[in-house]
């Protein structure tokens, strides 16, 4: 976890609660989630003549990977239609850096020193205080919680896959490029079929805002990839997780969700994880 490692997660973080932030923003979540992965399938071609292509063994991870998106994307468009962007978000993202931990270490052959393993549950244990939180004084959802827990195996999931994958690509632009190209088609596809000839009067009203979304998640994800070509995923995937103070603070200052002294404790946690998992790198 060199300076420039850690400095492009924390860019990822950022830019990823934001266009989280304007999928959950967007009412309607198929027009929304369509121009975010319509976007990332057009920028992924525009990337593709530019960039060299993935080698022939990143290709089985690249297609397993696009699958999972697709499903990840399914399940966060139910996540943020049942729940508060405030509960889902910190859920679904809170989920993923145990269940990475233990797949990199399984699969990537990746096992976490004790100075890693205490920093990544500090952060886990900040990051599920942040949850929590939204949980206070109400009823719990369970089928919103439910759906951002799904969400979140389906992140681990894509998380290890494309760790293995562009390490095996010898470019994590063009593993990135075709990965956009490949999974954003599916989500559009479905939404022409389902509106016909609506389509275009659909997603006008949104468009620039969702293919603003568009350009943060592939900015969001790349820088990701980029990392986890030079350091470990489970570091990369606690770090990464910092974005849940930012749609945290996102959802307190937009969408009128309570934040909390409970949540800047939590956030206290995250930061000695990651304190702890910086020193070890």
């Amino acid at each position: 976890m060199t300076p420039a490692v850690t400095a492009a997660v924390l860019l990822a973080a950022v830019t990823h609660a934001s266009w989280n932030a304007i999928a959950h923003r967007i009412t309607d979540k198929l027009v929304g989630f369509t121009l975010i992965a319509g976007g990332g399938l057009l920028i992924g071609l525009a990337m593709a003549p530019f960039v060299p292509l993935p080698a022939h063994g990143a290709w089985p991870y690249l297609l397993a990977s696009a699958a999972i998106h697709i499903v990840y994307y399914a399940l966060l468009m139910k996540a943020f239609r049942l729940g508060d962007f405030g509960q889902a978000y910190p859920i679904a993202r809170g989920t993923a850096p145990l269940v990475v931990t233990a797949l990199a270490a399984l699969f990537a052959h990746e096992v976490p020193d004790g100075r890693v393993a205490a920093g990544i549950a500090l952060s886990c244990a900040g990051l599920t205080g942040v949850a929590l939180w939204g949980l206070r004084g109400h009823r719990p959802d369970w089928a919103a919680i439910g759906a951002a827990l799904a969400t979140g195996l389906s992140i681990a999931a894509y998380t290890v896959v494309d760790g293995l994958g562009v390490r095996a690509s010898g470019s994590s632009l063009g593993y990135i490029a075709w990965l956009m190209a490949i999974q954003g088609a599916v989500i559009p596809v479905y939404a022409v079929w389902r509106w016909r000839g609506r389509t275009a009067a659909v997603l006008r009203p949104y468009a620039g805002l969702g293919l603003l979304g568009a350009a943060l998640s592939v900015t969001a994800y790349a820088l990701v990839l980029w990392a986890q070509t030079r350091a470990e995923l489970a570091p990369i995937a606690a770090l990464r997780e910092s974005s849940i103070i930012v749609g945290a603070a996102i959802g307190a200052v937009f969408f009128k969700e309570r934040f909390g002294a409970p949540r800047i404790a939590a956030a206290g946690l995250l930061v000695v994880g990651i304190g702890l998992m910086l020193r070890a790198g």
